[in-house]
Parts: structure tokens; C-alpha cells; sequence
């Protein structure tokens, strides 16, 4: 295997990342050279070596872990960074390791495996519901759980229910779909349909948990930032014995109406210091998607930053006026 031709990249793609980001120049003329001030030429150096770890290992080197990698530096986890997937949850029904690609994410796997209720928080595309998902099926497939339970709250993000075609469980499937992808990339249609009519996986809205108590099952609450204070206390409730409960959403986008506080938001407030909870946040940095959405969550933080900014300003400004007037009565 060439390994300088695979660390290079595609027209020299990965080395350009590493000059970009440290500011240097790389040749690879005798052997790999690095140009530039001595802080800037470490940093570039570790970049290196780690990709080159992970190419040893045989692993094909992506944009979005060129991109981690450089982000990481400096970080005290950046030194077992090509040991993430060694320890893998399950295999897809293709052959493909499903395991964390971030540091975040393996604490998030690992509090997964601890504790009876875990939070994921994060924007798109870091793998909340995905691991949750692999997780599930791995601890059903060992027997350690006898029922997957996987459920979101139907609101409506801008469409309205009742003009959508279909009856009751039609309109509600696109929310689920999310779910049931999921579920057939790692454990396969066959296996997932054939589960589905045993009763051993069920794909409910949230409202269909009122009133359960729920025993010996996996259970994943999806899009938990759209729940209400009585809905996020009604799901925890439902947990049973040898049950465990894993709730994922994005506190960004939250879709109920203006006067009413997420069940996620006020959930994270009060149970933050709960033993047998953890609480898992990503970051933009640990989005596994294309590296084109790490630059949109970016773009959009820095929007909100501004917009808090503004607003702040104004009330400021409003204060001001509001003390001069008294001053001047």
C-alpha cells in the first residue's frame, strides 16, 4: 500500500487541509517535508502521524476525520484517536462497522452501556440516533434486551397534519422514517419487518407510550427537543426494570409554539445531576456527515450569535431611553 499517496489525498486534498489549517508547506520529495515556524510544523507533524496510524490500520481516510484531526490537536484525546472503532457496536446488514468516529461519541457509547437513561444533544448529523439505534439492536441481538421501542413526538415542523393524505398511522410514518432507515441499514428489512410482526420492535409516536410501563426493552425517544414538560416526564416514567432509555435531540431546532418550553430544554436543567442519567452534548465538530454540514451549522451559529448580539443591544439601548425620560421628569 502506498501510504503517501493515500495521506496525500486526491489531488493532494488531505495535505492542502493540513497546510490551511497550521499555516506551512509539505513536500513529499525524499521523504515528507514540513515548512514553516516550529509550533505550526509539530502541529502539522502530529496531523500527519496520526492519519498515517490510521492508514496502517487499513482504515480509507475521509474528509470529515481529515477535518476531526486537525480540530483535535491539542486535545488530551488526540494521541487515541485511530483507537475509536476499535471496539465496534455491530455490523451493518451490508458488512460495515458501525462504531464512534469521535471522542465525544465513544463517551456517548459508553454512557450508553452504564447508565439506565442517556441524553445525546447535538446538532445533524452526529450520530445520535444512529449509535442509539446500533446500540439497541446489539443488546436485543445478545438477549440482554427482549424489545426495541423506538418513538418521536409528531409535531408539525411547518406542515399540518390534517391536510396530509392517509389515515392516523400514514400521516404519522414520515415522522417515524428517520427510525425505520435506521433500522434497516443495520439490522435489514427482512429481520426488521419480521420483528415488527412478533411485536419485538415497535415504531410508535409518543403519545402511544401514555399509560405503559415498559420492562426489559431498549427504548429511544427521537427528536426530543419537540416534547412538552408533560411528555418528556411521561416517557421517563414509562421505565421499567432491565430497561434502558436513550432521548436525542437538537435544542436548535425546536418546532412548538413560541410560549412553550422544550421538554429536552427543562429535562437537561433538572436531571443533569440525577444518578444512573448522563448527559452526552456534541458539538458541530463531531458531525460525521459531509463536511459541508459541519460549514452550515457553523454559518448558522455564527447568525444566531449575531442576532443575540443585535438584540441585546437594542434592549440596552431601550433601557438607556427608558432612564433618561426618568431623568429628565
Amino acid at each position: 500500500m502506498n501510504i503517501t499517496k493515500y495521506l496525500f489525498g486526491g489531488l493532494d486534498s488531505n495535505v492542502s487541509k493540513i497546510e490551511k489549517a497550521f499555516n506551512v508547506q509539505i513536500s513529499d520529495r525524499e521523504g515528507i517535508n514540513i515548512f514553516g515556524n516550529d509550533e505550526d510544523v509539530l502541529k502539522a507533524k502530529k496531523a500527519i502521524d496520526k492519519i498515517t496510524a490510521l492508514l496502517e490500520k487499513g482504515k480509507e481516510i475521509t474528509e470529515q476525520e481529515v477535518n476531526y484531526i486537525i480540530a483535535s490537536i491539542g486535545e488530551e484525546y488526540f494521541e487515541n484517536i485511530e483507537k475509536l472503532d476499535d471496539t465496534y457496536l455491530c455490523l451493518t446488514i451490508s458488512g460495515k462497522k458501525v462504531a464512534p468516529k469521535t471522542h465525544n461519541q465513544k463517551i456517548y457509547v459508553e454512557n450508553m452501556a452504564r447508565d439506565a437513561v442517556t441524553f445525546g444533544i447535538g446538532p445533524a448529523g452526529t450520530g445520535k440516533t444512529y449509535l442509539a439505534m446500533a446500540k439497541a439492536i446489539t443488546e436485543f441481538k445478545k438477549g440482554n434486551v427482549q424489545k426495541i421501542i423506538l418513538t418521536r413526538p409528531a409535531i408539525e415542523a411547518g406542515e399540518n397534519l390534517g391536510f396530509l393524505p392517509g389515515d392516523l398511522q400514514q400521516k404519522i410514518d414520515p415522522y417515524l422514517r428517520p427510525l425505520y432507515d435506521a433500522l434497516h441499514e443495520i439490522m435489514g428489512l427482512e429481520a426488521t419487518a419480521r420483528n415488527q410482526e412478533k411485536g419485538l420492535i415497535e415504531v410508535a409516536p409518543l403519545a402511544y407510550m401514555r399509560g405503559r410501563t415498559l420492562n426489559n426493552a431498549f427504548i429511544i425517544l427521537d427528536e426530543a427537543q419537540n416534547t412538552t414538560r408533560a411528555q418528556m416526564k411521561m416517557f421517563l416514567t414509562r421505565i421499567g426494570f432491565n430497561s434502558k432509555a436513550i432521548i436525542t435531540g437538537d435544542v436548535t431546532q425546536i418546532d412548538l409554539p413560541s410560549n412553550t418550553k422544550s421538554g429536552l430544554v427543562e429535562a437537561i436543567e433538572i436531571l443533569s445531576d440525577v444518578e444512573g442519567i448522563s448527559i452526552m452534548e456534541f458539538s458541530k465538530k463531531d458531525v460525521v456527515r459531509h463536511p459541508l454540514v459541519q460549514r452550515i451549522i457553523a454559518a448558522y451559529e455564527k447568525s444566531e450569535k449575531k442576532v443575540k448580539y443585535t438584540e441585546k443591544v437594542i434592549q440596552q439601548k431601550k433601557q438607556q431611553i427608558r432612564h433618561d425620560r426618568r431623568k429628565v421628569r
